[in-house]
């Protein structure tokens, strides 16, 4: 948070999330104006925590940063502000956030909790793993979104679990090109047996048929979710849309995926669609 004082910090949590989580940086800024800052300080703190795995050489270290974290949680909900400038302009937007739309304590902690848990440089044992780890960071995200909007529903909250479950698998997926290059491989372990791939395949950039089975059972997992939420839309409060915009990134991924026929490699699935924006804003306005 170096030098983010003469940002402000309302601008500190908008600059982190465009340079950070562009996606979810433009689904923010199509959020209802009352809500806005709120999401941007929510989604600064989600990526303040993702950035920890990457940033420490020890897990000690980085256990250190999650402990601060819980803390300045805690001091948030006890409207103590923090004696050091560090992270001092994520707590004053998250505190305004909470204060505003009252948002659960619990949620937020299961986002620090599961981070913790995810310092460890493993792969996934099973997909229920990555998806535990998906519902206590991304859906919980999400339930912390539609707090801010004002939703309270349950047909919302299971839309919201299977989006932010979605949202997970997808991550992984995107993410492995660049995990491979740093030797780590974190794809579900199980699925990899079953199709007899190795961590040494994708290390390699393996291209046979056994490899893109293995993307495309996880990559099919994650349209299930997607088709699961959906299958609320009757009953999801109007209201509650804005929440699920980031549906429209994650249909592009996967559909982008399928083109390549689930080679994970691919160069087209590194780069960035320079119409994600229209599309996002043309289903904001559309509310879809």
């Amino acid at each position: 948070a170096s030098g983010a004082g003469a940002l402000g910090s309302d601008r500190y949590c908008m600059e982190l999330l465009r340079k950070r989580d562009y996606e979810g940086y433009l689904c923010s800024l199509l959020l209802p104006a009352e809500s806005r800052s709120s999401a941007f300080a929510l989604r600064a703190f989600n990526v303040e925590l993702a950035q920890v795995k990457d940033s420490v050489s020890e897990k000690t270290i980085g256990l250190m940063r999650m402990e601060f974290w819980k803390k300045t949680v805690d001091d948030i909900y006890r409207d103590n502000p923090p004696q050091q400038p560090v992270a001092l302009e994520l707590w004053n937007e998250l505190w305004k956030a909470v204060k505003r739309h009252n948002l659960t304590k619990r949620w937020l902690m299961k986002i620090i909790d599961e981070r913790e848990k995810n310092l460890d440089d493993k792969a996934y044992r099973n997909i229920q793993e990555l998806e535990n780890y998906a519902e206590n960071t991304q859906s919980a995200l999400l339930y912390l979104t539609l707090e801010i909007l004002g939703v309270k529903d349950i047909h919302a909250d299971h839309a919201a679990s299977h989006i932010g479950k979605a949202q997970g698998i997808v991550t992984c997926l995107r993410a492995t090109p660049y995990h491979g290059s740093r030797r780590r491989v974190f794809l579900p372990m199980d699925i990899c047996m079953l199709h007899g791939v190795s961590q040494e395949d994708f290390l390699r950039k393996n291209q046979d048929k056994n490899v893109r089975d293995v993307i495309y059972d996880i990559a099919s997992q994650a349209h299930l979710h997607l088709k699961h939420a959906r299958s609320f839309h009757k009953s999801v409060p109007v209201k509650a849309f804005p929440a699920f915009l980031q549906t429209v990134a994650l249909e592009d991924y996967l559909k982008k995926i399928q083109r390549v026929d689930f080679d994970i490699f691919h160069p087209s699935l590194q780069q960035k669609n320079t119409l994600l924006p229209l599309s996002l804003y043309i289903q904001s306005w559309r509310n879809r």
